[in-house]
């Protein structure tokens, strides 16, 4: 529609109170009260998924306000992994301390529960709702009637407030980083575009570029918007020309200082492409080993999820946390899904070009999506994965706003009955399912068993679900159920390595299942499988550590072996250099097989390291008793009989 029919069409009307009978300023509480309400049950959930890395096994955020200046200070992943070498696991380093700083404060606050953070990540959701309304109305009403802009405006929010696919964004507390980021992204441009006719423009273009360097230090995703505020200039009231500078500078000076800042935390290098595929979807196996993708693979597996992400916001199912390799499978030009993704993408270009001139709101829509997306599309570096829902989280703006303005034309056009209740039937059956939706964020078992249906070639949920029933398997008291749990955990663990056959942390999980079936010999097998990938992990090394301590007590104990046992029991302690317990074994074995002075070299490593043990200082005794050590030996008897006067030797004595 040209700008010309547009004006006539929608001719300049008093400015209305109310829309379909709701008064005009009560909108805006009304979403942000929908969108709050929408995701109040997620006050009762857990911890999940990213949660640690950010809230929950970070060291910065569990000191509270106290551990703020470290979350600026460092790379994001830092106060997680506590190893600057592993910062750098995704290329480019990642930069997000705002949020972080707000879960150290209510950590500080509520503590390990997650409770408050739940809350107020569903409170800002509510709050962003109620932005997008007031920055739609702003950039709609020069160009459209009132009555129409406040329609679109109104349509669009409580499309983005419904959407399905922001699950994971507002029930996922870490996903909170979108939320804030686009808060910033849209109450930037919102405070621009009033900045244009206000009698002190500099207040408020000085508070825009305050708002947008706030939502940048919570995700960098949105300096796409270095692209998506002059599109809105252009597109904003009926003036083609526009003071590009003194409307833009808030926002390039925030973009600037924020880049200049994360420079100097990350560097300023994206780095190599990892080598790893869960950091790097675009790597397959040839002759066992892992070589990239070919060109026509990786340019057909992006351009399959990018039709992938407008099925999902079109049609929200189904839907899963995980698109990680191989849920999203190696594609090629051949295949039917590539070319029809294709197709759609071509006909969105056809869109913009013909609706560039006239600057139609579908042009404006598929811009808006096509320009924040683009930092997560895979197309300028790899980001770790194929795709994720929240990736989608600032695009679907421009889903929202064209899906807004069609749902605006039907109910105008001469179907409007039929048209409104499709509309609202759509709205209905999207608040329904952002309802089921977000109930499985309630724990990591519920996500993981609920979403392993969907994501069943995903390496990483494979290995998620392995992982979680080896975890509840530790606590299980039923030995039939926990042999059971175990036996399970393994299927999905070596399905993983089917598809990432150098994934470490399932053989670490594969040997915590064979660990806790009692099949040390294999777990021994698979904890030497880690260290030969990874010599220096440590989880690797203490577990292989426990593992030959539990073989070699039985070795020594049960199968009379004394050789055997000390070799195990000697490799041990190379992993386990402070477990006084692999020290005692070592001093029983060594004083079994008559070696006196070795027993007594082990009994006192134990000592120094568990000196109020009364049993070190009793099995000393008797091996300096055996060496003729006399006094030494009453010493160390007297000792051990003060520590502990119940022990059972001294009840035998």
């Amino acid at each position: 529609m040209t700008l010309a029919k547009e004006a006539k069409k929608n001719k300049k009307e008093d400015y209305p109170n109310t829309l379909f009978g709701i008064p005009i300023n009560r909108m805006g509480p009304i979403l942000a009260l929908l969108g709050t309400l929408l995701y109040a049950q997620t006050v009762s959930f857990e911890y999940t998924q990213d949660d640690a890395i950010v809230i929950n096994d970070n060291m910065f955020t569990k000191e509270g306000v106290k551990g703020i200046a470290g979350l600026f200070k460092y790379d994001t992943f830092y106060g997680y992994f506590k190893d600057q070498t592993k910062t750098r696991l995704v290329s480019g380093g990642r930069y997000r301390p705002l949020t972080p700083a707000m879960f150290a404060i209510e950590y500080e606050i509520a503590g390990n529960n997650p409770w408050l953070s739940h809350f107020i990540s569903a409170l800002f959701y509510g709050l962003l709702c109620w932005i997008l309304f007031g920055f739609l109305r702003q950039l709609l009403t020069p160009r459209l009637s009132s009555t129409t802009a406040l329609q679109v405006a109104l349509f669009s929010a409580l499309i983005f407030a419904l959407h399905p696919i922001h699950t994971e964004a507002v029930a996922n507390i870490k996903g909170r980083d979108e939320i804030i980021a686009a808060m910033g992204a849209i109450g930037g441009l919102w405070l621009m575009l009033k900045s244009i006719n206000h009698p002190k423009p500099m207040l408020l273009r000085s508070l825009a570029g305050l708002v947008f360097l706030l939502g940048l230090l919570a995700k960098e995703n949105i300096i796409t918007m270095l692209a998506v505020a002059p599109l809105t200039l252009w597109w904003y009231g009926k003036d083609t020309s526009v003071k590009w500078l003194s409307n833009l500078w808030p926002i390039v000076a925030a973009s600037v200082l924020f880049i200049l800042i994360r420079g100097s935390v990350t560097g300023f290098s994206a780095g190599e492409p990892p080598k790893e595929l869960m950091n790097n979807p675009f790597l397959k196996v040839e002759n066992g080993t892992y070589v990239p993708f070919s060109v026509g693979e990786k340019t057909a597996t992006i351009v399959y999820t990018m039709g992938k992400y407008v099925q999902l916001l079109v049609f929200p199912y189904p839907l899963t946390h995980d698109y990680y390799p191989r849920h999203i499978d190696i594609q090629t030009w051949s295949k039917p899904m590539v070319i029809l993704s294709l197709l759609v993408w071509l006909g969105l270009l056809y869109a913009v070009i013909r609706g560039w001139k006239s600057r139609s709101w579908w042009a404006y829509g598929i811009l808006f999506y096509v320009c924040t997306m683009s930092i997560t599309s895979n197309i300028v570096f790899p980001i770790g994965t194929n795709m994720s829902e929240r990736f989608a989280f600032l695009p679907s703006i421009g889903f929202a706003l064209i899906a807004g303005y069609a749902i605006s034309l039907a109910i105008n056009s001469a179907n409007r009955k039929a048209a409104l209740g499709i509309s609202l039937a759509i709205l209905i059956a999207f608040g329904g399912w952002t309802l089921i939706r977000s109930r499985v964020w309630k724990d990591n078992s519920t996500l993981f068993t609920t979403d392993i249906k969907t994501s069943q070639r995903s390496a990483k949920l494979l290995n998620a679900v392995g992982g979680d029933l080896v975890t509840r398997a530790e606590d299980e008291k039923d030995p039939v159920v926990k042999k059971e749990m175990l036996t399970e955990a393994q299927i999905y663990l070596k399905e993983a390595l089917e598809i990432h056959p150098n994934y470490k942390l399932s053989y670490l999980l594969l040997g915590n299942a064979s660990f806790h079936l009692g099949d040390l010999d294999q777990a021994i097998t698979y904890f030497r499988h880690v260290l030969k990938m990874d010599p220096n992990y440590s989880e690797g090394k203490r577990n292989l550590g426990v593992a030959l301590r539990d073989q070699g007590k039985i070795y020594g104990e049960k199968n009379h072996n004394l050789s055997g046992a000390i070799a195990l029991l000697q490799e041990a302690v190379q992993y386990l250099p402070n477990d006084y317990e692999t020290y005692q074994l070592l001093g029983v074995a060594h004083g079994q097989a008559g070696d006196t002075q070795k027993a007594i070299e082990y009994f006192r490593k134990e000592i120094e390291l568990a000196p109020k043990n009364a049993t070190a200082h009793y099995n000393l005794g008797i091996a300096l008793s055996q060496a003729g050590d006399t006094a030494g030996a009453n010493a160390s008897f007297e000792t051990a009989k003060a520590l502990d006067p119940n022990l059972p030797q001294f009840k035998n004595r």
